[in-house]
């Protein structure tokens, strides 16, 4: 059997090693580079005609999809996206990507994802990778182009950790930062409460404070209090107050919900 030419793409040296790692171990599958940057992988697939490439999205100097547009007209290996953005992901239905990785993954899913892409190389069964693509669109449970963030990446203890947004009973501002609270921990994350906004479900979230977003599914119970303030009580065992300014907003959130 023929081995299966590997190439390895991501600007983090670590990424790099851990996939290299896990490949390491298949003894169909042989490397045959490694690449810090879109040039360089463009480079090496014109280069060497590898049958598979694991390809991060996110480059400095050329993302994954250039490389693709660039480098692929002739020779089209089997790509498996690496991302730590769910939103790429979906994109990379459209140039027909094997699979993709979301960061962080665990082993399990690293080697559904080389599973598959074993079989359709070895295959070269076309039928078979449309379908496959349209089950892992199901898996995700997102609408392609919706703009509504599903996860979030953040630090935690020096470690990428990814969050599930419906997971979040609410969010405050904190600064540069929204502090981002769930059942048993709080997240520091990057952004301002305002851009965070703009890319969650307003079906699901909506704002009671200049600096508090909740989430609906987690509110137990609305207290009146006095002057069109409110006090939402949290299944968390939480108290949060609203601010007078929003009393509109409120006020269609108790209607709809018959409160």
């Amino acid at each position: 059997m023929r081995p299966i030419r590997t190439l390895v793409v991501d600007d983090e040296p670590l990424a790099r090693t851990r996939l290299v790692k896990l490949l390491t171990g298949e003894p169909d599958i042989v490397v045959i580079g490694e690449c810090r940057n879109g040039r360089e992988a463009l480079e090496m697939i014109r280069k060497y005609q590898p049958d598979l490439v694991f390809l991060d999205i996110q480059m400095p100097d050329m993302d994954g999809f250039h490389v693709l547009e660039k480098g692929m007209l002739k020779h089209k290996p089997f790509i498996i996206f690496v991302t730590a953005y769910d939103h790429y992901a979906l994109k990379a239905f459209d140039v027909k990507a094997t699979d993709y990785l979301l960061k962080p993954y665990d082993d399990e899913r690293f080697q559904q994802a080389l599973d598959y892409a074993r079989t359709q190389i070895l295959t070269k069964d076309q039928n078979q990778l449309h379908h496959r693509l349209i089950d892992l669109l199901e898996d995700f449970n997102q609408k392609k182009n919706s703009g509504v963030l599903t996860y979030l990446e953040v630090k935690d203890k020096g470690m990428n950790r990814r969050i599930r947004i419906d997971d979040i009973l609410w969010v405050s501002a904190y600064g540069n930062y929204v502090e981002l609270h769930l059942p048993e921990q709080r997240y520091l994350h990057r952004v301002t409460l305002q851009q965070l906004e703009e890319q969650l479900n307003p079906n699901i979230f909506f704002r009671i404070h200049r600096s508090i977003v909740v989430n609906k599914h987690y509110i137990t119970g609305v207290k009146y209090l006095s002057n069109n303030q409110y006090q939402f009580s949290m299944s968390s065992g939480n108290k949060l107050l609203s601010s007078r300014s929003y009393k509109k907003t409120i006020g269609e959130f108790l209607i709809e919900n018959k409160l």
